[in-house]
């Protein structure tokens, strides 16, 4: 999956350098309910078991070809909050030096023209933490609304006990 700026492509061993730093900046990981990482054997370890499906992608900066977010979806059972046999919650974050310039937003897109025409997904899900209202308005501009649910994410490496507000997106073309 492309656009002009972005691919999304499948995570290589050879990414976790890359990975390190930028998921070893301090205001990411905890945003998306994770921990820094503290290595580049830690940051390898994550690309080959977490990173290790046909769901999570890289988003790779074409004009550098490195890695510098990730975005993908968990299915039901997967899931951090409750979904339906046919949905997909969806998850990404990209590294600080990138914010503010619409790659999560192009990324997100991708995602979810792949998850409604590729996959057949009904709904697709997300979630956020209220202290990062960015991500909720980077749903928002790809069509996803409040539910007006708030959920804790016990899967969660850090923040399993912050509440998350949950948003929404139907598949239109069913």
């Amino acid at each position: 999956m492309e656009s002009d700026r972005i691919l999304l492509r499948p995570w290589r061993d050879d990414d976790a350098e890359a990975l390190f730093k930028y998921a070893s900046e301090p205001e990411v990981g905890p945003r998306a309910g994770w921990p820094p990482h503290k290595s580049v054997e830690e940051s390898l370890q994550i690309i080959r078991t977490l990173f290790h499906s046909d769901h999570i992608w890289a988003i790779e900066w074409k004009e550098t070809g490195e890695p510098i977010g990730c975005i993908g979806y968990y299915a039901y059972g997967e899931s951090n909050i409750e979904i339906g046999e046919n949905d997909a919650e969806a998850g990404y974050w990209v590294a600080r030096s990138y914010w503010n310039r619409g790659i999560c937003t192009e990324a997100l897109r991708l995602l979810i023209d792949y998850c409604f025409r590729e996959k057949g997904f009904h709904t697709l899900w997300a979630d956020f933490f209220p202290e990062n209202p960015a991500s909720g308005r980077v749903m928002e501009k790809c069509g996803f609304r409040d539910t007006g649910r708030i959920n804790r994410c016990s899967q969660l490496q850090l923040g399993a006990d912050k509440p998350v507000k949950i948003m929404r997106l139907d598949n239109q073309r069913r």
